[in-house]
């Protein structure tokens, strides 16, 4: 059984066309799959779990939400709800508070064991950072890194490379100084599927946007590779 992670630079919350929903759906493993929204990185937020309701809703799925601030359900509730997920889509903001809260609910262990069992585990911003060892986050205010993601995916993950101020250098600087592990920068209106940890797919909705692989050079700067990515939908 296939381990899958797709980072997302976009989806419901920030774009119109909902192309990259379609795509990430188009990878559950059932026609009629049933995603969970984890709203955690942005508190619960009731706009944002509004929107997710209104984009899904409509969409051949089963949508649901998993609020952890306002918790309803006991720890076998829990565990049992996250299993029979096919997608957990994580949602966007801080990811340093993100992966406390998770840590201390218990949720972090639960994700994994749904990760083994072939639930296609997803996220923009820090839902996609969260799935790393590592990432590129403003959880702390300044641009800065996070090294404790939970590791389902080795490296590290910098979303929001072109569109905001600073992201691409500081990225860039941390991965040169080894501050940062080598790993996945993406433009927003790109989506990336590893399976088992493995790049096999990328995609774009966005004209120029790329998906690139960050290392360190060996020579006290870093090796910006673009990798080809697929336009969806295919024309």
């Amino acid at each position: 059984m296939s381990r899958l992670v797709a980072l997302l630079g976009g989806g419901f919350s920030t774009d119109e066309d909902g192309l990259l929903d379609d795509w990430l759906l188009g990878h559950a493993r059932s026609p009629r799959p049933r995603v969970s929204f984890v709203p955690t990185a942005s508190g619960d937020a009731a706009g944002y779990v509004e929107r997710f309701l209104a984009a899904f809703g409509p969409r051949a799925c089963e949508p649901s939400v998993l609020p952890l601030f306002r918790r309803t359900l006991d720890d076998d509730a829990l565990r049992a709800f996250l299993l029979a997920q096919d997608v957990v889509y994580v949602g966007g903001g801080n990811t340093a508070n993100l992966l406390a809260v998770w840590r201390a609910h218990g949720v972090d262990r639960l994700l994994r064991e749904a990760y083994d069992r072939g639930t296609l585990l997803c996220g923009i911003s820090a839902g996609a950072n969260c799935w790393a060892r590592a990432s590129h986050t403003d959880s702390f205010g300044p641009l800065t890194h996070l090294p404790d993601g939970l590791g389902l995916l080795p490296g590290s993950v910098c979303p929001h490379y072109d569109s905001e101020p600073g992201r691409r250098p500081s990225y860039r600087r941390a991965v040169a100084t080894g501050v940062l592990p080598g790993g996945w920068a993406l433009d927003d209106g790109v989506g990336a599927l590893f399976r088992d940890g493995v790049l096999t797919e990328a995609v774009t909705r966005t004209l120029g946007a790329r998906l690139y692989r960050v290392e360190p050079d060996g020579h006290g700067d870093c090796a910006e590779r673009p990798l080809p990515a697929r336009w969806f939908p295919a024309p």
